[in-house]
């Protein structure tokens, strides 16, 4: 039994058109942006890797382009560094430790010797300086009007795989400068927020007689077992209220989706069909879009709940499986190549349910397991290439794609 998923890269359009239509934007057009460090704390080690992480974040703004060259200077100082003198803008940081060990971190944006935009940012400790770092390239796209990054800031929850039959469920960045192990020992797989807040997750255990649903309270640390099912469970999505969830589940044999209701903890079977039914997403409270072989071969189709029609979305390719989306949108992964001797390609691809465009997204690897964000802007995804694991990001009204690599093990699937 194959579970399918999915991934995307590099082509959408301008805000508020059809991100299925490849807009080229040019580089140069974008105005320049220079980094200055000022801080009064802390080694070169840490400094440094400060400063990568903050370049990272403004290049996967996608509003500026970013110059690379570490230069210091004095915070106070009116006038930039003359290397930066012209640049349109200029990001000046000061990192410091107080008296109770935080890390704290003044900020000015320079705009022609003014400044534009002043903040001041406090954690508590140096090992999780990356949420300041996502916290300013957010703050510098609200300030420039752009649509929001508020994805910037949520954490990415996944497994990932490093051993046969053993997984360690890990809580990060986007970025995954910053990783945390909540769950280890044994085989836990499939993890999915249970809410906006990202504070309680769902997973699916295989350490007993049969895969069981696991729920988890971070804050309590209290773990439950919400049920079993023979031959698979897999919580594929949540509701944007928490109150109901789509599960894959097996009980005779053939997979099938049903709608979970968290209050009364009870569920009904919402596809009856003798093949292959996986991975349903909420496309709204009454449709969902799923990944069936009834066709002869894995496609995407949606579904009204409590209704018997179904409908095919996709017509392109004989082998297309995973599927997430958002709105009008959805994205799904297709088989490109067909080769019993070498590794096989799995593209992305975005439609539209309201036009008859698709776009292909990736071109190398294996890219599988798109998830949308909640605004739709950006889709994370795992991107496997040369024996590397990696989680990548798509930035739908710009254009651009980027990749960060996993140092160790496998990403098996992740929620954002």
């Amino acid at each position: 039994m194959k579970i399918f998923f999915l991934s995307i890269i590099l082509i959408t359009s301008i805000f508020a058109s059809d991100a299925t239509i490849e807009v080229i934007k040019k580089v140069d057009s974008l105005p320049s942006l220079a980094v200055e460090d000022a801080s009064i704390s802390y080694d070169d080690t840490f400094k440094v890797k400060f400063f990568k992480t903050i370049v990272a974040d403004l290049n996967v703004l996608s509003l500026f382009n970013v110059d690379r060259h570490r230069r210091t200077t004095n915070f106070n100082k009116n006038e930039v560094v003359v290397e930066n003198k012209d640049m349109n803008y200029v990001l000046r940081y000061k990192l410091f430790e107080d008296d109770n060990g935080a890390l704290n971190v003044q900020t000015k944006l320079i705009s022609n010797d003014k400044d534009v935009l002043l903040k001041n940012y406090k954690i508590k400790s140096k090992n999780v300086y990356m949420f300041i770092s996502h916290a300013i390239a957010y703050d510098i796209n609200e300030f420039m009007g752009a649509p929001s990054v508020e994805w910037m800031k949520r954490k990415v929850i996944f497994s990932r795989i490093v051993k046969p039959r053993k997984s360690e469920i890990i809580i990060a960045d986007y970025t995954l400068s910053y990783q945390h192990v909540i769950i280890k020992g044994g085989f836990n797989i499939f993890p999915k927020w249970a809410n906006k807040n990202q504070t309680k997750f769902y997973y699916t255990s295989l350490n007993r007689k049969k895969p069981t649903l696991r729920y988890v309270d971070i804050r309590t640390g209290v773990i439950k077992s919400l049920l079993s099912s023979d031959g698979m469970l897999v919580c594929s999505d949540v509701s944007d209220d928490s109150s109901k969830l789509l599960l894959t589940m097996a009980p005779k044999g053939q997979p099938d989706i049903y709608l979970y209701n968290v209050k009364s903890r009870r569920y009904k079977r919402i596809t009856k069909f003798s093949g292959i039914d996986v991975n349903a997403q909420f496309m709204n409270d009454n449709t969902i879009v799923f990944v069936s072989n009834r066709l002869g071969y894995p496609n995407i189709f949606s579904k009204n709940i409590g209704t018997n029609d179904v409908e095919q979305m996709v017509y392109y390719g004989k082998s297309n499986a995973a599927c997430s989306a958002r709105g009008e949108y959805v994205v799904y992964k297709a088989r490109e190549t067909s080769s019993a001797f070498s590794s096989n390609t799995f593209n992305l691809h975005l439609i539209s349910t309201k036009t008859d465009f698709i776009r292909r997204l990736t071109a190398t690897g294996i890219n599988e397991f798109p998830r949308f964000s909640r605004d739709g802007d950006a889709i994370l995804f795992i991107k496997n290439y040369q024996a590397q694991s990696s989680l990548g990001i798509i930035r739908l009204n710009h254009n651009k794609n980027y990749l960060f690599p996993l140092k160790y093990g496998r990403i098996q699937s992740m929620d954002w």
